[in-house]
């Protein structure tokens, strides 16, 4: 291995070289190269690529992270044998060395003049990046062009970020041109604003210096491989108001931002938001209580009212899963009327989609934290992080309503005759759903019957999550 001195902060944040985007994710002076060539330059040493593409070690916060840079100015990044050598040499010493890997990714996809011996290569990188999943984080930052096995690729590990101008595909302009007689640019077929809303892109950074920074504060909410806790920081106040129920209104149907809800719950209001574009109708993200890392998972009412439907059960499911594998604790915030109704959903496989979320809460071993903020209703109430699905502890703040569903369609079904006959419809529904939500969806009635530990107010939400990981001891 060769060390290299970093390079001026001026050429940093240029950025666009292989040796600078990985010298701009390490410590300064960290960085050790792996597979490289060294070359004197009236500059200093500086580092050739071998083949496309330069591997190397270094650390981020004094943490040991494996690292990787594509170099698209060398046969447009292209993957042949050696190139791919070096990737499956950096993923294997990260797997002895149970470090992060960091992979830079902009590529052409397999290099057609090795033919099959550049598909063999993807092959084995892939067969690599599968046995480290859940063993070790894995972040990919495609900062260029990505298509084909160069988009597979990034898609198989744990985080994506793609800066602004990049791209990703597995068939490019000129193939569904050719395929479809479809005209199509490079961003429009897989820029930022196609895969940032569907998935395959968890962060946008506006640039190469953004997606370093991004990923490094990414690394720091996690633990370097899964055995390991998640490092442990100085505890923070809160940000945003100290009471977070001034932010929610009293009445079900109004909208309001769970993320200031998080806000007044977190260490200093801060949350590393995942997947943000992508069904925004359930916010999750990376955030700490006290110093810890906790993975929360929330309803958005101010998308679709906080429903749940096939996309955002999905968008759950994995999130919860990948916290599971790296011991992160998980925190939900509820607040949902329940599942999207609709032929549209069903046909879009919101059983399927739902179930995985289900699966995955319930499968889960890390500490798991519920509060119930205003509502609760039917399957979704199961879904999200329910009592009877394994939750640790599940809190509802005092005037939360918890049911199969409201009270004016409940009383819709269960008096279905009598408003029929009723002289006035409206007001004798109105008066059956006072009774109705008064006699079954306080949260005085759950808490009774044991599906909610204890009823809280707002302002003590913090205090309480806090006091649960303590009891919780971060044990699988």
């Amino acid at each position: 291995m060769t060390a290299l001195a970093a390079p001026p902060e001026a050429v940093v944040r240029a950025g666009g070289t292989p040796l600078h985007r990985l010298e701009m994710l390490c410590d300064p002076g960290s960085l050790q190269l792996i597979r490289s060539e060294v070359v004197s330059t009236a500059m200093g040493a500086r580092a050739r690529c071998g083949d496309g593409v330069l591997g190397g070690s270094g650390s981020v916060d004094g943490r040991p992270v494996f690292c990787y840079a594509q170099d698209a100015s060398f046969a447009g990044g292209s993957l042949g044998e050696a190139h791919a050598e070096t990737i499956g040499r950096v993923l294997e010493l990260a797997a002895r060395g149970r470090a992060p890997v960091v992979g830079w990714h902009s590529s052409g996809g397999a290099r057609m003049q090795e033919g099959v011996a550049a598909l063999g290569g993807y092959g084995r990188i892939f067969r690599r990046t599968v046995q480290l999943s859940g063993q070790v984080p894995q972040i990919s930052i495609v900062t260029g062009l990505s298509a084909g096995g160069g988009a597979y690729a990034p898609a198989l590990t744990d985080w994506v970020v793609m800066t602004e101008e990049s791209s990703m595909f597995l068939t490019g302009p000129g193939v569904v041109r050719e395929a479809l007689g479809e005209e199509v640019q490079a961003g429009e077929l897989g820029g930022t604003r196609v895969h940032g809303r569907n998935g395959v892109c968890h962060f946008v950074a506006a640039d190469d210096l953004d997606a370093a920074r991004l990923a490094r504060d990414l690394l720091g909410y996690l633990p370097s491989h899964r055995d390991a806790p998640a490092p442990l920081l100085a505890p923070r106040r809160a940000g945003g108001p100290l009471d977070p129920g001034a932010v929610v209104p009293a009445e079900s149907r109004r909208v309001y931002d769970v993320r200031d809800v998080i806000a007044a719950l977190v260490d200093g209001g801060e949350l590393l938001e995942i997947s943000a574009a992508w069904a925004r109708n359930l916010v999750t993200g990376l955030a700490r209580i006290e110093g810890r890392t906790v993975g929360v998972i929330a309803n958005q009412p101010r998308y679709l009212g906080g429903v749940l439907d096939a996309a955002s059960s999905e968008k759950g499911a994995r999130f919860v899963s990948k916290c599971d594998a790296f011991g992160i604790p998980l925190l939900a915030l509820v607040d949902t009327p329940g599942y999207m109704p609709g032929t549209k959903q069903e046909g879009a496989g919101v059983i399927r989609h739902g179930a995985s979320l289900v699966h995955a809460f319930a499968q889960a071993r890390v500490p798991r934290l519920t509060v119930i903020l205003r509502k609760a209703f039917g399957g979704a109430f199961i879904t999200m992080n329910s009592k009877d699905l394994g939750a640790d502890y599940v809190f509802a703040w005092r005037n939360a309503e918890i049911g199969v569903m409201g009270a004016r369609p409940a009383v819709g079904v269960i008096h279905r005759r009598e408003l029929a006959l009723a002289e006035d419809p409206e007001a004798e529904r109105d008066r059956l759903a006072r009774h109705y939500a008064e006699s079954q969806l306080r949260s005085q009635v759950a808490a009774a019957s044991g599906y909610v530990d204890e009823l809280i107010e707002p302002v003590d939400t913090r205090a309480r999550l806090a006091w649960a990981l303590r009891s919780l001891g971060g044990a699988r």
